[in-house]
């Protein structure tokens, strides 16, 4: 039994703010119905069902219709077709909404109120609905109606301001996150905001709505570099993979590769000195405090380059991990699900797949003691559970036959 069995989740979000959101639910023991689009594979269903390739292969090797990418985000679900511009179709959404605890969705701004499936309205039906809208901005305000996507919202809010070579390096430039960070991010705002929703429910009996925007979370996420600006007036610029408040905490080339050193006080830097043979470095006033070799950084970091590329990474590491100073490699994807620890916590996960053979999974970083988390059901090929929900609403064999040969599902 999940931390969140007994709860439905209806989502009609697609992509992958909301779909992030509804798995995390789904991960803890909801019961998640995902609304997709009818059609045959490549035209119906969500989005990224065709964002391939890689795609995944069924029993016998041959790609499937689903790529990898819609993997990623969609297990723990049952996928229902159905048509919401439809009438029978919008009748069997407020039926779901009824008897559902949380609906989430990331329509453009009003796309939903134009077939009665805003909040308002369903909140009249189900007042304890907890109601989530991801949006690229909000549900008011100037850009409002405009979409978002992750890219754009990674330029639009100072992320991508901060990310990438410093001016007057070679490669210099605003440089994307490599995966799509801000939804990521806005689907784990989603969760926290959906499960404190829920206990203000369990608390007054009453649902509410979650108005979330992409660029919002983004603008959150600039932490401590948005508080460095708000505090100092000054933009902080792109430093490549330095850091703006420690120094050394970046890369470092190595006599077969790099390295990351991220050293978080003077204490670690001193033992990084000693083994490095420059021990002289810690009592250089120049360097001896974090304050000092952030301010004197362009005169330090050559001298400890000249020092790393003098042993290999993996020499690098085994020093420097027997006298606590925080190092590691730079892992491709292969060799971060080949490290031992990676391995250990078991955060590759495969699952039996309805169109044969297994889906291969990132597992769930959470660890409950009492409340594991569920690996229930493979990411569901496109309406693969569109019978059994409507039977669960009361529809007969015969009613849905009807509501396919309509379109509706």
């Amino acid at each position: 039994m999940g931390a969140l069995s007994g709860l439905r989740v209806l989502d009609l979000s697609r992509v992958l703010a909301g779909p992030w959101a509804s798995q995390l639910l789904g991960d803890f023991g909801a019961d998640v119905i995902k609304v997709e689009r009818p059609g045959a594979a490549g035209k119906g269903g969500d989005d990224t069902r065709g964002w391939g390739p890689p795609w995944l292969a069924d029993g016998a090797g041959a790609p499937t219709a689903d790529a990898a990418y819609f993997l990623c985000t969609n297990r723990n679900k049952r996928s229902l077709t159905l048509d919401i511009t439809q009438a029978a179709g919008q009748e069997i959404i407020r039926q779901l909404a009824v008897e559902s605890d949380v609906l989430v969705e990331n329509f453009k701004l009003g796309g939903l109120a134009a077939y009665g499936l805003d909040y308002p309205s369903l909140a009249k039906l189900n007042p304890r609905l907890v109601y989530c809208s991801i949006t690229g901005f909000g549900q008011d305000g100037p850009y409002a109606a405009r979409a978002g996507y992750d890219f754009l919202i990674q330029g639009m809010g100072g992320l991508m301001s901060i990310t990438g070579r410093a001016d007057g390096e070679e490669g210099a430039g605003p440089q994307k996150v490599g995966v799509a960070l801000t939804d990521i991010l806005t689907g784990l705002y989603a969760t926290v905001a959906i499960q404190a929703a829920l206990a203000h429910r369990d608390k007054t009996g009453e649902g509410q709505h979650i108005d979330l925007a992409l660029l919002d979370v983004q603008v959150a996420c600039l932490a401590n570099q948005a508080m460095n600006y708000l505090v100092s007036g000054t933009a902080p610029r792109r430093m490549g993979n330095g850091h703006p408040n420690i120094v050394p905490y970046q890369d470092f080339p190595t006599a077969d590769g790099d390295m990351i050193l991220a050293i978080g006080n003077d204490g670690q830097f001193a033992r990084f000195c000693d083994i490095a043979g420059h021990a002289d470095w810690a009592r250089d006033e120049r360097f001896a405090t974090n304050a000092a070799r952030v301010r004197n950084r362009l005169e330090l970091l050559p001298l400890l380059r000249q020092a790393t590329v003098m042993k290999t990474t993996a020499e690098w590491i085994a020093l420097l991990e027997k006298s606590a100073v925080p190092c590691g490699p730079i892992n491709d994807l292969a060799g971060v699900f080949a490290d031992p620890q990676v391995r250990h916590r078991g955060l590759r996960v495969d699952m039996p797949h309805a169109a044969g053979g297994s889906a291969p999974q990132v597992g769930n970083p959470i660890r409950f003691s009492a409340t594991p988390v569920d690996y229930r059901h493979a990411p569901p090929v496109l309406g693969q559970d569109t019978d059994a929900i409507l039977g669960e609403l009361g529809r007969s064999a015969e009613d849905i036959a009807v509501l396919r040969a309509a379109g509706v599902v």
